[in-house]
Protein backbone atom coordinates (compact mmCIF):
# COMPACT_ATOMS: atom_id res chain seq x y z
CA UNK A 1 0.00 0.00 0.00
CA UNK A 2 1.06 3.56 -0.62
CA UNK A 3 -0.32 6.98 0.18
CA UNK A 4 -1.91 8.77 -2.75
CA UNK A 5 0.38 11.79 -3.34
CA UNK A 6 -2.67 13.91 -4.07
CA UNK A 7 -3.95 13.28 -0.53
CA UNK A 8 -0.72 13.88 1.42
CA UNK A 9 -1.43 17.53 2.27
CA UNK A 10 -5.00 16.79 3.41
CA UNK A 11 -3.87 13.87 5.58
CA UNK A 12 -1.02 15.93 7.01
CA UNK A 13 -3.36 18.83 7.78
CA UNK A 14 -5.74 16.40 9.54
CA UNK A 15 -2.99 15.44 12.00
CA UNK A 16 -1.07 12.44 10.65
CA UNK A 17 2.45 13.73 10.03
CA UNK A 18 4.59 12.23 7.29
CA UNK A 19 8.07 12.46 8.76
CA UNK A 20 9.95 10.16 6.38
CA UNK A 21 9.91 9.91 2.60
CA UNK A 22 11.80 7.89 0.02
CA UNK A 23 14.84 9.29 -1.77
CA UNK A 24 12.64 10.90 -4.44
CA UNK A 25 10.47 12.62 -1.82
CA UNK A 26 7.24 11.31 -3.32
CA UNK A 27 6.54 8.07 -1.44
CA UNK A 28 5.63 8.34 2.23
CA UNK A 29 7.74 5.95 4.33
CA UNK A 30 7.13 7.02 7.96
CA UNK A 31 4.08 8.61 9.58
CA UNK A 32 3.34 9.54 13.15
CA UNK A 33 0.78 11.28 15.29
CA UNK A 34 1.91 14.08 17.60
CA UNK A 35 2.52 13.11 21.23
CA UNK A 36 -0.42 15.33 22.17
CA UNK A 37 -2.68 12.86 20.33
CA UNK A 38 -1.04 9.53 21.22
CA UNK A 39 1.95 8.50 23.35
CA UNK A 40 3.58 6.54 20.52
CA UNK A 41 1.93 6.19 17.14
CA UNK A 42 4.39 5.42 14.37
CA UNK A 43 3.82 3.64 11.10
CA UNK A 44 6.48 2.75 8.60
CA UNK A 45 6.39 1.38 5.09
CA UNK A 46 9.88 -0.10 5.23
CA UNK A 47 10.90 -3.12 7.34
CA UNK A 48 12.84 -2.07 10.46
CA UNK A 49 12.77 -5.63 11.77
CA UNK A 50 15.37 -6.63 9.18
CA UNK A 51 17.97 -4.42 10.89
CA UNK A 52 16.91 -5.00 14.50
CA UNK A 53 18.93 -7.10 16.90
CA UNK A 54 18.15 -7.88 20.57
CA UNK A 55 20.90 -5.59 21.87
CA UNK A 56 20.68 -3.09 19.02
CA UNK A 57 17.00 -2.50 18.15
CA UNK A 58 16.01 -0.30 15.23
CA UNK A 59 14.62 3.12 16.27
CA UNK A 60 10.91 2.25 15.77
CA UNK A 61 11.19 -0.80 18.04
CA UNK A 62 13.35 1.01 20.57
CA UNK A 63 10.83 3.88 20.71
CA UNK A 64 7.92 1.49 21.15
CA UNK A 65 9.64 -0.24 24.07
CA UNK A 66 10.57 3.07 25.68
CA UNK A 67 6.99 4.35 25.32
CA UNK A 68 5.52 1.12 26.69
CA UNK A 69 7.78 1.38 29.75
CA UNK A 70 7.02 5.08 30.26
CA UNK A 71 10.65 6.01 29.61
CA UNK A 72 10.48 7.79 26.24
CA UNK A 73 10.46 11.33 27.68
CA UNK A 74 13.54 10.68 29.81
CA UNK A 75 15.33 9.05 26.89
CA UNK A 76 14.47 11.92 24.54
CA UNK A 77 15.56 14.60 27.00
CA UNK A 78 18.87 12.82 27.67
CA UNK A 79 19.55 12.29 23.95
CA UNK A 80 19.74 15.99 23.14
Amino acid sequence: YEVNPERVDAIHDAGLKFVGRDETGTRMEIAELPRSKHPYYVGCQYHPEFKSRPLNPSPPFHGLLLAACGMIDDYASNSK
